[in-house]
């Protein structure tokens, strides 16, 4: 495995915001990936096999592809060249034979479990009714957990027969709740009510199916007469209607069929059940009740050989068989001889439901909210309301008779074989599985425990100091219970602290030390409260924690103890998360010496595990929060108003932070030791000491301006997983092999890249680190795209590793160079560099030994060094990333995430937001500053709601749950209505009981029992608002209700509904909403739905397939499409095996393999992967996601390109439906989704509708890319192209005009670009002249004018398609097989150039590929 710090996030979304435009190339200037080197995976793993139950959960349907990682192939790789050996999995055929059936074909898999066969009968339309059968072949019955290929005669066009078993009460039960999902299967309750993993998609309803099975179109679509194009009218550029309602268009099948009542209108348990023990004794294992369509009431017997129907009636008890029975094995057989409407309806309902794209109904892996829904009706359901009243997720169908024991199960994952590939695929999925079934577990309890429904472990307590334990998972409330936070900022401290917990989780889950564990952890939010949720080390419920403590501090410092275990242990994390080993004092004076912080706490499990909990400084303080008298900070920090009081003292860096902040330093480091060195090297006499030397600072210095570049490291995170700086991507050079004596001790630990890997003893190694800036650099070329690691320094490890330090610098002067350099950048040795940073440092209550004083000082500076280089540096590459478009944050969600990929924590926004406001090209900021605006009121309204929720009712007691909606309600309305005295709705008391009748009359708001929510106003809200973004974020909000806000930052109130809801779990009713009445208020109690959960949990990552994805990427790269695509359908594969069907990450794959697909002109494939993409996106990440709107838009663009021109623009009007809902019209993204939206309807010859889009489209160009940019001199020859077509050739003349001199301009005379558009130019002057004539013709002689025909040509296909290609980044340019020979030739020297240290810039500052800022995607051969 390789030790990764990378996601140290706890967002899922995105992980491909930019991950995929790395592929796409769309910002050549810095990024040039190449395949990491892969870790043969040199751990020496005792392989403990504890196989996991249910760990290889599928879900299948015939249409995915089944790949298990099969094949023995271990992971070993050259060490310079990745080679990827692909696990081959030939399938074959089999035929399956079912009662009452025609025998089919089924396409398996040698590794497939025969359980997968079972899955796949049980969604096919013939054979989904039936669930207790066995397969057989030549009449021996095959072994459920078996792999095929242990079966012994199965072969291609081998005969299995589907054989009916009898029942069992489990199997029985199965068989109704498969039953129920049947019927439920298209009603989308489930996924509004966010139960089951269930998540709603829209797609189909604007493909009405038309992309088929792999794009294949049912009718051409060139007809143009039928296109209708018009959009509606809130689509339109300058509309400033936002409407709510077509967020959920009506999908057709949720209308026609069938809530499950037109097939059946009661089906549920019967009253009569348990069955008594005489009928046991007949084979009756339980009694249903149900009523058909025709209104006829029945009583039905399950029995050991299938359903019957018998005479009890709801009042009396008759088991015996009705006449007649009807006896069938299957329920749906019974019900279809009963009722013929059932009959009916349930084939239709079966036909519609296997048409769904498989994508449309698979379980995403976490549970996905809704912030929208319609009023569903609530239908009566036994298997819902027996789920609810059970902890299902508890008793497993799978683990016989007990709960879940998920410490066991969490750990037991962890310890499982990774040698090889198979191994680790194994192990992956595992863990990945039990992860996402214990974020489900501990969500509901969490739920539970909020809800009231959980007994306390210490229920005499007082609330908030409450604990529960549910399913085997310990929950706790995030206050500070006996002061144990007082001095770290109680409450609020209090509430950070399971989220600093759960990064530090993430971060040393991530390197994945054999021996050192951690607890499941997941950090819940819902009504105002935060829940953790753990699972419980074995034992620890059984003595005091002063006894169980063998690490760490439980006083925060006054008591501490060590254990030289986990600091072995702890020693191998120490590397990769940067955390320097130290001693601290005890109470007893005594030094003690410890590789994390204080508060770390080590405990042995009872099972002999070493547990590591309360990691919450797993990372350093950040001093900018943090005052602490008598220190000062850096003068960058103090410039911008730091240090500043915070709410708490818990403030922390990010890793990503700490990641650049290492990188940067390394930089600092060579360029310092190659610039003495070489100021040495003038001064040298002796010329064998000028050879030794020779290699490295001259090369040295050549190879920086290629990596110095601080934005470069927070940029170009370019990864698949959540797009964090992915350490994955550097630290994978294994020393272990390394055949030098220096790399002995680099070779430690058991995932043996780490990254820096340089030995501190040895003088040769330092040496090493100075010399190696050269061979460093083709290895640095593979790292430096995604700097923000140690990641640099693995070349040192590489050098070593290849034998080149044979003592290159022996003399004095070159440690002396070593030394100063060290000094310089703070390293911990002397001799290497290697920053770690002291935790403990600024703790309060921890002391250190005297002997220490020095090193604590020089950690000190380091903190404040690392503080102010989060304000100097990355705040401003932020904002410069903005500038030039390489991030593009749409909404909160995205916005967070890019300040997190740079380190950037929330709290920062203020200072953020100041500095864009200070920024010169502040106007071309604009969308950006607005978002920011937009995130900081939502975050300050969601932390006031939050108090706002506590005050109205405590757990223990449910106070005033009545009230919620109407609390709810009344602060949406306080917060968005322009209702200027919103008064509180309290709800008519529907439950009154007669004696208090008189009193409750007359409740008045605000008075008594917990109503104190009611006295809010819009006017008190706001005020709570502004001074909340004073005091938290240090920003001044000048406003005083929503109208001002959105009057004077261009806010939308549709958009803070939304960011609002999403944030604080908020259901509402869709509907269109008057936010602008000042008669009554948007919102009553009605439109009020749910609260949800807002659930922060670990991502396991799928290391191998990420490898995989990179290495694709890193092909296409270089233009090895064909080997690219081969690769990344590998890592597809691979991350199909690890995650299931559904994930973020397979979404960016299938995103990348389309557009390969495209460009290598296989469009149909393009298209199939695509709306796969797009499925993908709307189910795991949310219908409105920004990712989905880009995805929407790639879609569109090949559904153009496959003639399915009303598909093309339904998509993309969607997609900008989506877009004015999330961030409004005025977004740099909204340019290129109008310029598409414009060529298409100008292929259709829509030109007045295209024009509105076009000339839109130019108008944002202008502002953000600045009037003298390429991508508006495109924007003018589009929109002369248009008035071309509709013969107005003055304004045709006047755009295209503007365009040539910005060509000129910018690119000169003699570029192609400049050629084609003087060209065009003299063709409408041509044409211009010619109408002239005409009309002048027609003006002297009249009717009878001679006139020459003029020619009005409507545009072809294939150019609106070539300009669509390029506004998309997509430039193909055809090539003869010598020009093909020297493009490689070209590419092979640019390589070998760039190896050498000239920086790309050089060679391409007249390239016409860079033309639209994209790369050239595509080489056709002619």
């Amino acid at each position: 495995m390789v030790s990764k710090t990378d996601d140290i996030q706890a967002s899922v979304p995105n992980c491909n915001v930019n991950t995929v435009d790395l592929a796409e190339g769309e910002t050549p200037d810095h990024q040039e990936t190449k395949a990491p080197n892969k870790d043969p995976c040199a751990c020496g793993h005792s392989a403990s096999t504890v196989v996991m139950n249910g760990g290889g959960a599928h879900y299948h349907s015939e249409e995915e592809s089944k790949q298990d990682g099969g094949g023995d192939t271990d992971g070993v790789e050259d060490s310079n060249e990745q080679e990827v050996i692909v696990i081959q999995d030939t399938g074959f055929t089999v035929k399956i034979q079912a009662p009452g059936t025609e025998p089919f074909d089924l396409q398996v898999s040698p590794q497939e479990m025969v359980q997968e066969i079972h899955q796949v009968l049980m969604d096919r339309e013939d054979t989904c009714h039936r669930t207790c059968f066995s397969l057989q072949l030549d009449g021996n019955v095959l072994d459920n957990f078996a792999e095929l290929k242990s079966i012994e005669g199965l072969q291609e066009g081998s005969l299995l027969k589907v054989v009916e078993e009898p029942y069992t009460v489990r199997e029985a039960r199965i068989h109704v709740r498969h039953i129920r999902d049947l019927l439920k299967s298209l009603d989308p309750s489930d996924a509004y009510n966010g139960v089951d993993c269930n998540s709603l998609s829209f797609l189909s309803v604007f493909t009405d199916g038309d992309l088929g099975d792999s794009g294949k179109r049912k009718k051409k679509g060139s007809d143009l007469e039928q296109i209708d194009c018009t959009p509606p009218e809130h689509i339109l550029p300058g509309s400033k209607e936002r409407p709510l309602v077509p967020l959920q268009p009506q999908n057709k099948d949720w209308k026609v069929i069938m809530t499950p009542m037109q097939c059946l209108k009661v089906l549920t348990m019967s009253g009569w059940n348990p069955p008594p023990g005489n009928r046991k004794m007949h084979g009756d294992l339980m009694y249903l009740y149900m009523v058909t369509v025709e209104e006829r009431h029945i009583s039905i017997t399950a029995s050991t050989r299938g359903f019957y129907l018998n005479q009890s009636t709801t009042y009396t008890f008759n088991p015996k068989p009705a006449n007649p029975s009807f006896l069938s094995h299957s329920l749906v057989e019974l019900l279809s001889q009963i009722s013929p409407a059932f009959k009916k309806n349930f084939t239709v309902l079966q036909k519609t439901r296997v048409q769904r794209h498989p994508f449309e109904r698979i379980a995403t892996p976490f549970q996905v909210y809704s912030w929208t829904a319609p009023q569903v009706d609530h239908t009566m359901d036994c298997v819902r309301a027996e789920d609810a009243y059970t902890s299902r997720l508890g008793y497993e169908e799978h683990i016989p008779g007990q709960t879940r024991d998920w410490n066991e199960e969490l750990q037991t994952t962890r310890e499982l074989a990774r040698k090889n590939l198979p191994e680790r695929l194994l192990r992956e999925r595992a863990i990945f599985k039990v992860h996402s079934d214990f974020a489900a577990a501990a969500t509901r309890g969490s739920m539970a425990v909020i809800d009231g429904n959980v007994m306390a472990i210490n229920p005499g307590e007082e609330t908030r100091m409450q604990m529960f334990i549910w399913n085997n998972i310990f929950f706790s409330l995030g206050f500070d219970v006996r002061d144990h936070y007082r001095e770290l900022g109680g409450d609020a401290a209090a509430h950070a602290a399971p989220t600093n917990d759960l990064n530090g989780v993430r971060a040393y889950g991530a390197v994945d030390v054999e021996g050192l564990y951690t607890l499941g952890t997941v950090v819940v939010d819902y009504r105002g409260y935060r829940v953790t949720a753990q699972s419980i080390i074995p034992g620890i419920l059984e003595r005091e924690q002063e006894q169980s403590v063998i690490y760490g501090s439980i006083d925060f410092g006054k008591t501490v103890v060590s254990h030289g275990k986990y600091l072995e242990l702890l020693e191998r994390t120490s590397r990769p998360l940067k955390v320097q080993r130290h001693n601290v004092l005890n109470e007893k004076d005594e030094s003690v010496e410890l590789c994390s912080s204080v508060e770390c706490k080590g405990i042995i499990g009872n099972d002999g595990r070493h547990y590591i909990l309360d990691l919450l400084r797993t990372f350093p303080p950040d001093l900018n929060f943090l005052p602490v008298e008598g220190e000062e900070l850096s003068p960058e920090s103090v410039r911008q108003g730091f240090p500043r009081q915070h709410r708490h003292r818990l403030a922390c860096l990010r890793q990503e932070l700490i990641e650049a902040f290492v990188e940067h330093r390394y930089l600092l480091f060579m360029k310092m030791a190659a610039l003495q060195l070489m100021q040495q090297k003038a001064n040298k006499e002796s010329k064998i000491a000028t050879l030794t030397e020779n290699n490295s600072p001259e090369a040295a210095v050549p190879a920086l301006p290629s990596t110095e570049n601080p934005d470069a490291s927070a940029k170009s995170t370019e990864t698949l997983t959540d797009g964090k700086s992915d350490a994955v991507q550097i630290e994978t050079t294994s020393t272990s092999d390394a055949p030098q004596p220096a790399a002995t001790e680099a070779t430690t630990t058991e995932a043996a890249p780490k990254a820096e890997q340089t030995t501190e003893t040895d003088i040769p190694s330092a040496a090493a680190t100075t010399m190696t800036a050269s061979q460093a650099t083709p290895t640095e070329d593979n790292v430096v795209p995604t700097v923000t690691t140690n990641g640099p320094l693995v070349p040192v490890a590489t050098a070593i590793q290849n034998g080149e330090c044979e003592s290159p610098l022996e003399d004095p002067k070159s440690r002396e160079v070593v030394l100063n350099a060290c000094k310089a950048v703070g390293s911990i040795s002397n001799t290497s560099f290697d920053i770690r940073f002291n935790p403990d440092i600024f703790s309060p209550g921890v002391r250190f030994p005297e002997d220490s004083v020095d090193d604590i000082q020089k950690q000190k500076q380091l903190l404040k060094d690392a503080a102010a280089f989060l304000v100097s540096c990355q705040i401003p590459s932020l904002v410069k990333d903005c500038l030039d478009h390489s991030a593009l944050p749409m909404d909160g969600a995205t916005l967070t995430e890019a300040l997190h990929q740079r380190g950037i924590n929330v709290r920062y926004l203020g200072n953020v937001l100041e500095f864009v406001d200070k920024t010169p090209a502040k106007a071309q900021l604009e969308h950006f500053y607005r978002i920011g605006i937009s995130e900081l009121i939502t975050r300050c309204a969601k932390h006031i709601f939050k108090t706002y929720l506590q005050t109205m009712y405590s757990i223990s007691q449910g106070v005033e749950l009545s009230a919620l909606s109407a609390a709810v309600s009344h602060f949406l309305n306080c917060f968005l209505s322009s209702f200027p005295d919103a008064v509180a709705h309290l709800p008519a008391d529907e439950l009154v009981s007669r004696r208090k009748n008189r009193k409750r009359r007359n409740r008045v708001p605000g008075g008594g029992d917990n109503t104190a929510w009611a006295s809010l106003t819009p006017s008190e809200l706001w005020k709570n608002i502004v001074s909340e973004a004073q005091s938290y974020y240090n920003f001044t909000l000048h406003c005083e209700n929503a109208d001002q806000v959105v009057e004077k930052y261009g806010l939308q109130k549709i958009t803070l509904l939304r960011e609002i809801s999403i944030k604080a779990g908020i259901q509402i009713l869709i509907k269109e909403y008057n936010f602008d009445s000042r008669h009554k208020p948007a919102f009553t109690e009605e439109d009020i739905l749910n609260i949800f959960p807002v659930v922060k949990h670990v991502n396991p990552k799928a290391s191998d397939a990420f490898h995989f994805f990179q290495s694709g990427q890193a092909k296409v790269q270089q233009g090895y499409l064909k080997e690219g695509c081969e690769l990344i359908n590998e890592a597809l594969n691979l991350f199909n095996n690890v995650y299931g069907a559904m994930h973020v990450e397979i979404c960016a794959c299938l995103r990348l393999l389309a557009r390969l697909n495209y460009i290598m002109g296989d469009h149909h494939e393009a298209l199939s992967n695509q709306q796969k993409a797009v499925l993908m996106s709307e189910r795991v990440l949310g219908v409105e996601h920004p990712n989905t709107i880009q995805e929407y838009m790639h879609l569109a663009l090949y559904c153009f390109a496959n003639g399915q021109l009303s598909t093309a623009l339904k998509l993309l009007y969607r997609a900008r439906y989506l877009m004015l809902m999330v961030c409004g019209e005025d977004h740099p993204e909204m340019a290129l989704l109008d310029s598409n939206i414009g060529l298409v309807l100008h292929g259709v010859m829509e030109y007045d509708l295209s024009l509105r889009f076009l000339e839109n489209a130019l108008a944002i160009n202008s502002k953000y890319h600045g009037p003298r940019s390429l991508k508006v001199a495109l924007s003018h020859h589009l929109v002369a192209r248009v008035y071309e077509s509709k013969a107005e050739f003055r304004s045709a003349l006047q755009h295209e005009k503007e365009g040539y001199t910005i060509y000129k301009n910018q690119v000169g005379e003699a570029h192609e670009k400049t050629k084609e558009s003087s060209e065009y130019l003299k063709y409408l002057t041509q044409q211009a002249v010619a109408l002239q004539r005409t009309m002048n013709e027609i003006y002297k002689n009249g009717s009878n004018a001679s006139i020459m025909p003029l020619k009005f040509t409507a545009p072809s296909m294939a150019s609106v398609l070539e300009q669509l290609n390029i506004i998309n980044g997509i430039i193909f340019i055809p090539l003869s097989q010598k020009d093909l020979e020297n493009l490689k030739a070209e590419v092979q020297r640019r390589q070998q150039l760039q190896e050498s240290g000239k920086s790309m810039e050089e060679l391409t500052v007249d390239d016409p590929l860079e033309l639209e800022d994209k790369i050239p995607m595509d080489v056709n051969v002619d």
